[in-house]
Protein backbone atom coordinates (compact mmCIF):
# COMPACT_ATOMS: atom_id res chain seq x y z
CA UNK A 1 0.00 0.00 0.00
CA UNK A 2 1.70 3.55 -0.73
CA UNK A 3 2.14 5.58 1.91
CA UNK A 4 -0.43 7.57 4.06
CA UNK A 5 -0.12 10.83 5.83
CA UNK A 6 -0.66 9.11 8.70
CA UNK A 7 2.17 6.54 8.96
CA UNK A 8 4.49 9.82 8.09
CA UNK A 9 2.55 11.57 11.64
CA UNK A 10 3.74 8.38 13.22
CA UNK A 11 7.37 8.77 11.58
CA UNK A 12 7.55 12.06 12.41
CA UNK A 13 6.30 12.08 16.20
CA UNK A 14 3.16 14.54 15.09
CA UNK A 15 0.06 14.69 14.43
CA UNK A 16 -1.98 13.70 10.98
CA UNK A 17 -2.78 17.18 10.53
CA UNK A 18 0.77 18.89 11.34
CA UNK A 19 1.66 16.37 8.08
CA UNK A 20 -1.55 17.80 6.12
CA UNK A 21 -0.42 21.21 6.95
CA UNK A 22 3.61 20.43 5.72
CA UNK A 23 3.09 18.53 2.88
CA UNK A 24 0.24 21.07 1.42
CA UNK A 25 1.60 24.54 2.47
CA UNK A 26 -1.67 25.53 4.70
CA UNK A 27 -2.26 26.83 8.05
CA UNK A 28 0.44 27.67 10.96
CA UNK A 29 3.44 25.59 11.32
CA UNK A 30 6.74 25.95 12.14
CA UNK A 31 9.18 25.56 9.05
CA UNK A 32 12.10 23.64 10.58
CA UNK A 33 8.87 21.40 11.62
CA UNK A 34 7.71 21.39 7.94
CA UNK A 35 10.88 20.58 6.44
CA UNK A 36 11.74 17.71 8.69
CA UNK A 37 8.20 16.30 8.22
CA UNK A 38 9.07 16.78 4.39
CA UNK A 39 12.20 15.27 4.72
CA UNK A 40 10.80 12.34 6.34
CA UNK A 41 7.90 11.94 3.55
CA UNK A 42 10.78 11.88 0.80
CA UNK A 43 12.66 9.24 2.26
CA UNK A 44 9.46 6.85 2.99
CA UNK A 45 8.77 7.45 -0.44
CA UNK A 46 5.58 9.35 -0.42
CA UNK A 47 3.84 9.92 -3.83
CA UNK A 48 1.25 12.33 -3.25
CA UNK A 49 0.46 12.84 -6.70
CA UNK A 50 -2.89 14.69 -6.01
CA UNK A 51 -3.27 16.73 -9.48
CA UNK A 52 -3.33 13.55 -11.11
CA UNK A 53 -5.49 11.69 -8.74
CA UNK A 54 -8.03 14.29 -8.62
CA UNK A 55 -8.05 14.34 -12.25
CA UNK A 56 -8.50 11.26 -12.63
CA UNK A 57 -11.52 11.07 -9.85
CA UNK A 58 -13.49 13.84 -12.02
CA UNK A 59 -13.79 10.43 -14.59
CA UNK A 60 -14.97 7.72 -12.21
CA UNK A 61 -16.83 7.37 -9.05
CA UNK A 62 -15.50 5.97 -5.57
CA UNK A 63 -17.75 5.46 -2.56
CA UNK A 64 -16.27 3.93 0.21
CA UNK A 65 -18.78 2.97 3.56
CA UNK A 66 -18.18 2.44 6.94
CA UNK A 67 -19.79 0.70 10.19
CA UNK A 68 -18.57 1.29 13.53
CA UNK A 69 -20.51 -0.89 16.17
CA UNK A 70 -20.13 -0.05 19.57
CA UNK A 71 -19.56 3.35 18.93
CA UNK A 72 -20.56 4.89 22.51
CA UNK A 73 -17.80 3.18 24.13
CA UNK A 74 -14.65 5.20 25.43
CA UNK A 75 -12.30 3.62 22.77
CA UNK A 76 -14.44 4.27 19.60
CA UNK A 77 -13.75 7.64 19.91
CA UNK A 78 -10.35 7.24 18.85
CA UNK A 79 -11.06 4.68 16.28
CA UNK A 80 -14.29 7.10 14.98
CA UNK A 81 -11.32 10.08 14.73
CA UNK A 82 -9.30 8.06 12.12
CA UNK A 83 -12.03 7.29 10.01
CA UNK A 84 -13.24 10.95 9.80
CA UNK A 85 -9.30 11.82 9.04
CA UNK A 86 -9.05 9.47 6.22
CA UNK A 87 -12.63 10.15 5.17
CA UNK A 88 -11.17 13.52 4.77
CA UNK A 89 -7.86 12.64 3.16
CA UNK A 90 -9.61 10.50 0.33
CA UNK A 91 -12.57 13.32 0.02
CA UNK A 92 -9.89 15.88 -0.96
CA UNK A 93 -9.13 13.35 -4.20
CA UNK A 94 -12.70 13.16 -4.99
CA UNK A 95 -14.33 10.28 -3.55
CA UNK A 96 -16.92 9.92 -1.05
CA UNK A 97 -17.14 8.23 2.42
CA UNK A 98 -20.29 7.70 4.51
CA UNK A 99 -19.57 6.41 8.11
CA UNK A 100 -22.37 4.62 9.47
CA UNK A 101 -22.23 4.57 13.17
CA UNK A 102 -24.45 1.91 15.60
CA UNK A 103 -24.13 2.50 19.52
CA UNK A 104 -24.05 -0.98 20.37
CA UNK A 105 -23.36 -4.46 18.76
CA UNK A 106 -26.39 -5.46 16.49
CA UNK A 107 -25.88 -7.70 14.16
CA UNK A 108 -29.09 -7.36 12.45
CA UNK A 109 -28.54 -3.13 12.26
CA UNK A 110 -24.96 -3.86 10.62
CA UNK A 111 -26.13 -6.31 8.02
CA UNK A 112 -29.13 -3.66 7.19
CA UNK A 113 -26.59 -0.91 7.30
CA UNK A 114 -24.43 -2.93 5.22
CA UNK A 115 -26.86 -3.30 2.23
CA UNK A 116 -28.46 0.35 2.07
CA UNK A 117 -24.12 1.01 1.92
CA UNK A 118 -24.52 -1.08 -1.22
CA UNK A 119 -27.99 0.36 -2.59
CA UNK A 120 -25.95 3.75 -2.17
CA UNK A 121 -23.63 2.50 -4.59
CA UNK A 122 -20.35 1.85 -2.25
CA UNK A 123 -17.31 0.51 -4.31
CA UNK A 124 -15.70 -1.26 -0.66
CA UNK A 125 -16.75 -1.29 2.44
CA UNK A 126 -15.01 -1.87 6.07
CA UNK A 127 -17.59 -2.82 9.22
CA UNK A 128 -16.48 -3.64 12.83
CA UNK A 129 -18.36 -6.85 12.88
CA UNK A 130 -19.49 -9.27 15.31
CA UNK A 131 -20.24 -13.06 15.64
CA UNK A 132 -23.36 -14.05 13.33
CA UNK A 133 -24.14 -16.02 10.45
CA UNK A 134 -26.20 -13.54 8.84
CA UNK A 135 -23.70 -10.88 9.27
CA UNK A 136 -21.10 -13.08 7.75
CA UNK A 137 -23.81 -14.09 4.83
CA UNK A 138 -23.82 -10.70 4.07
CA UNK A 139 -19.86 -9.64 3.92
CA UNK A 140 -19.95 -13.24 1.54
CA UNK A 141 -22.43 -11.39 -0.74
CA UNK A 142 -20.86 -8.54 -0.86
CA UNK A 143 -17.47 -10.33 -1.98
CA UNK A 144 -19.16 -12.08 -4.44
CA UNK A 145 -20.95 -9.27 -6.00
CA UNK A 146 -17.38 -7.58 -6.59
CA UNK A 147 -17.34 -5.24 -3.30
CA UNK A 148 -14.07 -5.64 -1.20
CA UNK A 149 -15.20 -5.23 2.97
CA UNK A 150 -12.05 -5.29 5.48
CA UNK A 151 -13.00 -5.53 8.74
CA UNK A 152 -11.42 -3.61 11.94
CA UNK A 153 -11.46 -3.95 15.23
CA UNK A 154 -12.87 -7.09 15.68
CA UNK A 155 -12.59 -10.26 12.70
CA UNK A 156 -14.69 -12.83 11.14
CA UNK A 157 -12.18 -14.84 9.95
CA UNK A 158 -14.03 -17.18 8.10
CA UNK A 159 -15.77 -15.16 5.92
CA UNK A 160 -14.66 -13.26 2.51
CA UNK A 161 -13.41 -10.27 3.73
CA UNK A 162 -10.33 -8.54 2.39
CA UNK A 163 -8.18 -8.28 5.72
CA UNK A 164 -8.22 -7.58 9.04
CA UNK A 165 -7.33 -4.13 10.88
CA UNK A 166 -6.71 -4.40 14.23
CA UNK A 167 -5.31 -5.64 17.76
CA UNK A 168 -4.17 -9.52 17.32
CA UNK A 169 -6.59 -10.25 20.72
CA UNK A 170 -5.86 -13.68 21.65
CA UNK A 171 -2.21 -12.34 21.83
CA UNK A 172 -3.27 -9.62 23.74
CA UNK A 173 -5.56 -11.62 26.71
CA UNK A 174 -2.38 -13.78 26.86
CA UNK A 175 -0.48 -10.52 27.56
CA UNK A 176 -2.15 -9.74 30.21
CA UNK A 177 -2.49 -13.00 31.79
CA UNK A 178 1.16 -12.76 32.15
CA UNK A 179 1.24 -9.41 33.71
CA UNK A 180 -1.24 -10.45 35.95
CA UNK A 181 0.72 -13.79 36.88
CA UNK A 182 3.38 -11.36 38.05
CA UNK A 183 1.58 -9.41 40.29
CA UNK A 184 -0.76 -11.38 42.34
CA UNK A 185 0.08 -13.27 45.43
CA UNK A 186 -0.36 -17.23 46.24
CA UNK A 187 -3.64 -18.33 46.19
CA UNK A 188 -6.75 -16.16 45.74
CA UNK A 189 -8.97 -16.16 42.74
CA UNK A 190 -9.05 -14.07 39.57
CA UNK A 191 -12.58 -12.63 37.56
CA UNK A 192 -12.58 -12.16 34.09
CA UNK A 193 -15.00 -9.17 32.79
CA UNK A 194 -15.69 -9.61 29.54
CA UNK A 195 -18.22 -7.26 26.97
CA UNK A 196 -20.16 -9.33 24.06
CA UNK A 197 -20.13 -13.03 24.12
CA UNK A 198 -20.19 -12.77 20.25
CA UNK A 199 -17.77 -10.09 19.80
CA UNK A 200 -14.73 -11.55 18.05
CA UNK A 201 -12.08 -9.39 20.01
CA UNK A 202 -13.78 -9.88 23.28
CA UNK A 203 -13.91 -13.54 23.06
CA UNK A 204 -10.34 -14.01 21.93
CA UNK A 205 -9.21 -11.92 24.67
CA UNK A 206 -10.69 -13.80 26.86
CA UNK A 207 -9.69 -17.16 25.21
CA UNK A 208 -6.05 -16.17 25.80
CA UNK A 209 -6.42 -14.71 29.06
CA UNK A 210 -7.62 -17.91 30.11
CA UNK A 211 -5.42 -20.65 28.61
CA UNK A 212 -2.06 -18.35 29.54
CA UNK A 213 -2.76 -17.88 33.16
CA UNK A 214 -3.93 -21.29 33.45
CA UNK A 215 -0.21 -22.15 32.51
CA UNK A 216 1.23 -20.07 34.70
CA UNK A 217 -0.39 -20.05 37.99
CA UNK A 218 -2.12 -23.05 38.80
CA UNK A 219 -2.26 -22.23 42.47
CA UNK A 220 -5.42 -19.65 41.56
CA UNK A 221 -8.38 -20.07 40.28
CA UNK A 222 -10.04 -17.88 37.63
CA UNK A 223 -13.77 -17.91 38.30
CA UNK A 224 -16.63 -17.99 35.42
CA UNK A 225 -16.86 -15.51 32.48
CA UNK A 226 -18.61 -12.73 33.60
CA UNK A 227 -20.74 -10.17 30.95
CA UNK A 228 -21.51 -6.75 30.95
CA UNK A 229 -22.01 -5.49 27.27
CA UNK A 230 -19.38 -2.54 27.45
CA UNK A 231 -21.82 -1.38 30.52
CA UNK A 232 -20.40 0.42 33.36
CA UNK A 233 -23.52 -0.47 35.50
CA UNK A 234 -23.12 -3.99 35.15
CA UNK A 235 -19.81 -4.83 35.70
CA UNK A 236 -20.08 -2.45 38.51
CA UNK A 237 -23.28 -5.27 40.04
CA UNK A 238 -21.07 -8.47 38.77
CA UNK A 239 -17.95 -7.05 40.70
CA UNK A 240 -20.11 -6.10 44.13
CA UNK A 241 -21.81 -9.35 44.24
CA UNK A 242 -18.16 -11.51 43.46
CA UNK A 243 -16.43 -9.47 45.99
CA UNK A 244 -19.95 -10.67 48.33
CA UNK A 245 -19.30 -14.40 47.24
CA UNK A 246 -15.25 -14.72 47.57
CA UNK A 247 -13.54 -13.09 49.90
CA UNK A 248 -10.40 -13.82 48.34
CA UNK A 249 -10.85 -12.01 45.36
CA UNK A 250 -6.98 -10.79 44.33
CA UNK A 251 -7.30 -9.84 40.68
CA UNK A 252 -9.91 -8.89 37.66
CA UNK A 253 -9.08 -8.38 34.48
CA UNK A 254 -11.28 -6.24 31.76
CA UNK A 255 -11.53 -7.99 28.42
CA UNK A 256 -13.72 -5.07 27.19
CA UNK A 257 -15.32 -1.64 28.75
CA UNK A 258 -16.74 -1.38 32.11
CA UNK A 259 -13.49 -0.67 34.11
CA UNK A 260 -15.27 2.24 35.40
CA UNK A 261 -18.16 0.11 37.35
CA UNK A 262 -15.44 -2.13 38.57
CA UNK A 263 -13.08 -0.25 40.00
CA UNK A 264 -16.07 1.94 41.80
CA UNK A 265 -17.36 -1.42 43.18
CA UNK A 266 -13.85 -1.82 44.52
CA UNK A 267 -13.64 1.67 46.05
CA UNK A 268 -17.10 1.48 47.47
CA UNK A 269 -15.83 -2.39 48.88
CA UNK A 270 -12.56 -0.96 50.58
CA UNK A 271 -10.70 -3.12 48.41
CA UNK A 272 -8.51 -1.37 45.64
CA UNK A 273 -5.50 -2.22 46.79
CA UNK A 274 -6.05 -5.75 47.32
CA UNK A 275 -7.45 -6.35 44.28
CA UNK A 276 -5.56 -5.67 41.25
CA UNK A 277 -6.82 -4.91 37.61
CA UNK A 278 -5.49 -5.01 34.19
CA UNK A 279 -8.54 -3.38 31.40
CA UNK A 280 -7.69 -2.40 27.69
CA UNK A 281 -8.04 0.87 25.67
CA UNK A 282 -5.72 4.61 26.88
CA UNK A 283 -8.98 6.29 27.03
CA UNK A 284 -9.07 9.38 29.32
CA UNK A 285 -10.81 7.93 32.34
CA UNK A 286 -8.67 4.43 31.99
CA UNK A 287 -5.63 6.68 31.81
CA UNK A 288 -6.64 8.72 34.80
CA UNK A 289 -7.46 5.64 37.01
CA UNK A 290 -3.97 4.40 35.94
CA UNK A 291 -2.01 7.73 37.08
CA UNK A 292 -4.38 7.12 40.59
CA UNK A 293 -3.42 3.31 40.96
CA UNK A 294 -6.76 1.55 40.56
CA UNK A 295 -5.70 0.32 37.27
CA UNK A 296 -2.06 -1.81 37.34
CA UNK A 297 -1.63 -1.46 34.04
CA UNK A 298 -3.53 -1.26 30.67
CA UNK A 299 -2.94 -2.50 26.91
CA UNK A 300 -3.33 -0.16 24.17
CA UNK A 301 -4.51 -0.85 20.78
CA UNK A 302 -4.42 2.36 18.12
CA UNK A 303 -7.81 2.91 17.42
CA UNK A 304 -6.65 5.91 15.79
CA UNK A 305 -5.09 3.58 13.08
CA UNK A 306 -8.00 1.09 13.19
CA UNK A 307 -10.07 3.66 12.33
CA UNK A 308 -7.96 5.35 9.73
CA UNK A 309 -6.29 2.35 7.35
CA UNK A 310 -9.39 0.94 6.31
CA UNK A 311 -10.90 3.66 4.76
CA UNK A 312 -6.86 4.24 2.97
CA UNK A 313 -6.59 0.29 2.12
CA UNK A 314 -9.81 0.35 0.33
CA UNK A 315 -9.48 3.76 -1.05
CA UNK A 316 -5.99 2.09 -2.65
CA UNK A 317 -7.79 -1.02 -3.72
CA UNK A 318 -10.75 0.42 -5.51
CA UNK A 319 -8.88 3.47 -7.24
CA UNK A 320 -5.23 2.07 -8.07
CA UNK A 321 -6.43 -1.38 -7.56
CA UNK A 322 -3.60 -2.22 -5.23
CA UNK A 323 -4.19 -5.54 -2.69
CA UNK A 324 -3.81 -4.99 0.89
CA UNK A 325 0.22 -5.96 1.98
CA UNK A 326 -1.38 -9.02 4.23
CA UNK A 327 -4.36 -10.36 5.47
CA UNK A 328 -4.06 -9.44 9.20
CA UNK A 329 -2.16 -5.76 9.74
CA UNK A 330 -2.00 -5.82 13.55
CA UNK A 331 -1.68 -2.75 15.59
CA UNK A 332 0.78 -3.12 18.45
CA UNK A 333 0.14 -4.12 21.93
CA UNK A 334 0.93 -1.01 24.15
CA UNK A 335 2.09 -1.67 27.86
CA UNK A 336 0.96 1.19 30.28
CA UNK A 337 1.47 1.38 33.77
CA UNK A 338 1.30 4.80 36.06
CA UNK A 339 5.34 5.16 35.17
CA UNK A 340 5.88 4.97 31.46
CA UNK A 341 2.51 7.04 30.35
CA UNK A 342 3.61 10.21 28.25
Amino acid sequence: MAVTLQQIAEAAGVSRGTVDRAMNNRGRINPEVADRIRRIADEMGYQPNRAGRALAMSKRSITIGVIIQASNTPFMEKVIEGAEDAKAEVERLGADVLIRKIEDFDAEKAVEAMHGLKEKGCNGIAVVPMDDEKLKETIDELADAGIPVITFNSDMEDSKRLCFVGQDTYQSGRVAAGLMADILPAGGKVLVISGYPTAYGHKNRTKGFLKEFAELREDMQVLDVRYAFDDNRKAEMITHDVLKEYKDLSGIYLAASGVQGACKALEESGMEEKVKVISNDLTARNVQYLKEGKIRFLIGQDGYRQGYEPIMMLFEKTFDGKEPEREYAYTEIVIKTRYNLV
